[in-house]
């Protein structure tokens, strides 16, 4: 298994190129970096070095907090008070359960609305993603490879999933390395593991 420098080293490389070499799919231009859980606070500041680098070659580095998404759709739906109170009544699941349903329903704060918000004003030429802080959707809050199927279609803007878990074979990813949940895989982006 390649280090995390080895992995990055890789994905800067297929960045570099024109085009860049991280999908094979135009209307779904994203890739995954994935890390050890425990490599977070070391992926936040090789994110920033890499987004330096690549600035130095012209392109222009967006990052995007999935945690402030997160609380964003929490405060626009019902609200953090509405959240516990519902956890205080039925439990921790139940709350859970709540907040993806925010995030999932069109009707509510749907993520893959508001993250194609975010990327809108952005130049596809230009610019590149950083979508960091995955680690906020755990436990089971929202599954990153249900965002990533409903992206399809909503950007051309060239974005990297920085994904906390486990690789199990080539494409199977379990995320935050949970052995509760069953591995994932997505065939149609590449996986930096």
């Amino acid at each position: 298994m390649l280090s995390l420098k080895d992995r990055i080293e890789l994905l800067e490389n297929d960045l570099k190129t024109v085009p860049p070499r991280i999908s094979v799919h135009h209307d779904l231009p994203f890739a995954i970096l994935r890390y050890d859980p425990k490599e977070e606070w070391e992926v936040r500041r090789e994110a920033k070095l890499l987004a330096t680098r690549m600035e130095d070659c012209g392109k222009q580095v967006q990052t995007i907090s999935l945690a402030e998404l997160l609380w964003e759709a929490i405060a626009t739906s019902e609200g953090l008070d509405a959240i516990l109170e519902l956890e205080r009544e039925r439990g921790f699941e139940a709350a859970q359960e709540q907040v993806n349903i925010y995030l999932s329903d069109p009707d509510w704060s749907y993520l893959p609305q508001m993250l194609a918000e975010r990327l809108r004003s952005l130049d596809p030429a230009k610019n590149i993603v950083f979508l960091l802080r995955s680690a906020a959707m755990a436990p089971a809050i929202y599954q990153m490879s249900k965002l990533l199927d409903e992206m399809q279609g909503r950007t051309r803007v060239v974005t990297i999933l920085f994904y906390p878990g486990t690789l199990e074979g080539t494409t199977g990813l379990r995320f935050m390395a949970l052995k509760e949940r069953e591995a994932m895989g997505n065939y149609r982006v590449k996986i930096y593991g």
